[in-house]
């Protein structure tokens, strides 16, 4: 693998580098996301059970004591509670659209990284057949042993260019699909936790 890196020319290092600059957001993202990770079912179960026992005030703790996405709107709502729940539908609306870009983070450079990365390695195969194609006229000799060289290398940094896309691709994949599960429940637990909110609010 070393040696197809050094055969593959000077564009294997740009592409090299937009690899690891991809692996580095990837792993910021697998970090993200796992902290986000709660039993959103269970979460809300805890929380009707502290406001039925003590009121916001406990549940607004419990909040703070958990991590992610659905705590963050729970809260948001909680917090405005004593201004009328037409607030605290625009709370969670407001939190919901704020913890949705946070969810989506740097997702832009991972695009990034997946547009690059091919296209460093087409050139590198342009600069590599343009060298094949410098070595058959210094040589006035087109055998197979002028030119393998020059073609080598096209063929590698664009092999290379285009693993490197795929590689990103499939965590970047992996992560929309876990963002559009985690949207899914900030949804389905705002309109549950409203629900609860209105319901109380009509047996007082």
């Amino acid at each position: 693998m070393v040696q197809y890196f050094h055969d593959g020319g000077n564009f294997m290092w740009p592409i090299l580098v937009a690899l690891i600059f991809g692996l580095g957001f990837t792993l910021e993202r697998i970090y993200s996301l796992m902290m986000s990770r709660i039993d959103s079912t269970t979460f809300f179960d805890d929380i009707t059970k502290a406001i039925d026992n003590g009121g916001p005030e406990a549940a607004l703790k419990l909040c703070e004591q958990t991590q992610g996405p659905v705590s963050a709107i729970f809260h948001a709502g909680l917090s405005r509670l004593h201004r009328g729940l037409t607030e605290v539908e625009k709370a969670i609306q407001n939190a919901g659209g704020l913890e949705m870009a946070f969810l989506e983070k740097n997702m832009i450079w991972l695009n990034t990284v997946i547009t690059i990365a091919p296209m460093l390695g087409f050139t590198g195969t342009v600069i590599g057949m343009i060298s094949a194609f410098d070595a058959i006229k210094a040589a006035n000799d087109i055998s197979p042993a002028v030119v393998a060289g020059g073609i080598s290398q096209a063929l590698l940094t664009t092999a290379f260019g285009l693993v490197v896309a795929m590689i990103i691709q499939t965590f970047q994949n992996l992560f929309v699909s876990r963002i559009d599960k985690l949207v899914l429940e900030m949804e389905e637990q705002s309109v549950k936790i409203l629900d609860y909110l209105y319901e109380a609010e009509t047996k007082k």
